[in-house]
């Protein structure tokens, strides 16, 4: 059993060894993960630069890759040039700061890595752990953080994914633990509409020229059922079942044609 870790933190983050830690029975770990922070970059590819893949090694001393790309760089560099074969699990992450709403699906590299993974045909989970503080959310190497609660559900689903793989039609899951967890029942949840509000900030910098900083609020309120008030409110695990195929549908576009 091969499976393979990346996420957008950086191969600094205490999430990836958390996240190796809660697998390393399952079978053989290969780490392969951006050099540095690369939160927000989405399913972003390098393109028009080279880029370098050094050895390297985790904060608990085990080795890893580190890619001067992004998270499907590093997805795909670890999946065809590092490992002999395809891995038969991708885990993204444990990122540090949850990953929720529609929003998400496009602006995070965690989900961004694991959507590249099961475009190729490997279950991938994409994994996010929800945290109070801002100041950590892009924080590049260690935070402490208790991720034991996320191991525990990260290697629950790994097993059953391993066992069985996911159902047909879909291909990969958007996990989120919470950051003080009032029930260990993971819940089934559809994506919510957004996890901010857009928030912009307007600054002169010391020549009384204009820049911006795009920022966020948390939303207050979404519906039930949804990623974004489960986490919150029910304060539980969260699996969003994603499918590639976002195809809306057909029949909704023939009058509009006509």
């Amino acid at each position: 059993m091969r499976i393979l870790i990346t996420n957008d933190d950086g191969v600094n983050s205490s999430g990836i060894v958390a996240a190796k830690d809660a697998v390393r029975e399952l079978g053989d770990i290969y780490v392969v993960a951006p050099a540095t922070q690369q939160s927000g970059i989405g399913h972003a590819l390098t393109l028009f630069e080279p880029m370098r893949v050094s050895s390297s090694n985790l904060r608990d001393g085990s080795e890893a890759y580190s890619v001067s790309g992004t998270p499907t760089d590093s997805l795909i560099l670890g999946m065809y040039e590092i490992m002999d074969e395809k891995p038969d699990l991708v885990i993204s992450g444990i990122n540090i700061g949850e990953n929720l709403g529609m929003a998400e699906l496009t602006t995070s590299g965690t989900i961004g890595a694991a959507m590249e993974a099961a475009a190729h045909g490997v279950p991938a989970i994409a994994a996010s752990i929800q945290v109070t503080r801002d100041d950590i959310k892009f924080h590049d190497g260690h935070v402490d953080l208790d991720f034991s609660f996320a191991q525990k559900v990260i290697k629950r689903l790994s097993k059953m994914i391993i066992k069985k793989g996911l159902p047909e039609g879909i291909d990969f899951l958007n996990l989120n633990i919470p950051s003080h967890p009032e029930s260990h029942k993971i819940k089934l949840t559809r994506l919510g509409k957004r996890m901010y509000s857009i928030h912009i900030q307007k600054r002169l910098d010391p020549r009384g020229r204009e820049y911006y900083w795009i920022a966020g609020d948390p939303v207050g309120v979404d519906e039930e059922g949804t990623d974004v008030h489960v986490l919150r409110y029910d304060k539980c695990p969260t699996i969003t079942p994603v499918s590639l195929d976002c195809t809306s549908d057909l029949h909704l576009m023939k009058d509009w044609l006509e």
